[in-house]
């Protein structure tokens, strides 16, 4: 079943300890501003530490006194992810949300010019990071009295075109993935229902202020602010669990 979101996360992310995965990019970004703004703790991860730490520094200037902190993390390791996610309730206490943001794209001019080497890159890149972030973090968030697991998926994935067959297919097993992770929180919950909630955003395409300069010209029709998405995740949490646990919800007309 799809639906919507509504509500921005004010109030009900104050005091929240979250968790940003793939946090450097445009999207991340925006995202971490939003979350401070909104009184959470933000814990964020990538593997790309200069650029992470001047979105973290953006996120603390922007919102002074805001919590906000940054590692680099190796999420093809499970490991890895599972150590983040223990030194993250350990240090703050409690783990309210894990917004998973690690993107990328490959594709080919037509089906036939598929590269299996794309496969195996976003394989990794795309499905491997899903699968060690949601297998770190579960326990946590479903300890949590608000627990989110937050994907941020792709329209392709459910309608695939010629030249994006492994980045759909990627998109796609990622977004399974995270269902069966919603599933998990849907039987933790018995008959009260599920008291955590993986909830996947659909978007066409991420637009940002640089690509605007960039190309001046171009409509970006259909595309998502960065901004919007940031909004879109923080109002996640202003829906109660049972309401988002398993759902797609999307961001851009649905295919």
């Amino acid at each position: 079943m799809d639906g919507t979101v509504k509500g921005d996360g004010s109030g009900v992310l104050d005091g929240a300890v979250i968790a940003v995965a793939g946090a450097a990019g445009a999207a991340g970004r925006a995202t971490l501003l939003r979350l401070a703004e909104a009184g959470a703790t933000v814990v964020a991860a990538d593997a790309h530490p200069e650029r992470l730490a001047e979105a973290v520094d953006a996120a603390r200037y922007a919102h002074g006194g805001a919590t906000v902190t940054g590692e680099t993390v190796d999420l093809f390791d499970l490991e890895a992810a599972k150590s983040w996610a223990v030194r993250t309730e350990k240090e703050f206490g409690r783990i309210d949300g894990l917004v998973h943001l690690v993107g990328g794209w490959r594709g080919s001019a037509g089906f036939a010019d598929t590269s299996l080497a794309d496969w195996d890159f976003l394989e990794k890149l795309l499905i491997r990071t899903v699968q060690s972030t949601s297998l770190a973090f579960q326990d946590g968030l479903q300890r949590s009295d608000r627990g989110r697991y937050v994907l941020i998926s792709a329209a392709g994935a459910s309608s695939p075109t010629a030249g994006n067959a492994a980045y759909a297919a990627s998109k796609a097993a990622a977004e399974a993935w995270t269902l069966a992770l919603g599933d998990a929180f849907r039987k933790a919950g018995g008959d009260e229902g599920p008291a955590a909630a993986a909830a996947i955003l659909v978007v066409k395409a991420l637009v940002h202020d640089a690509m605007r300069a960039e190309r001046p010209n171009a409509k970006f029709a259909g595309f998502t602010d960065v901004k919007e998405l940031a909004e879109a995740i923080a109002g996640v949490w202003d829906v109660p669990a049972g309401e988002v646990n398993g759902k797609r919800l999307w961001l851009t007309p649905q295919p």
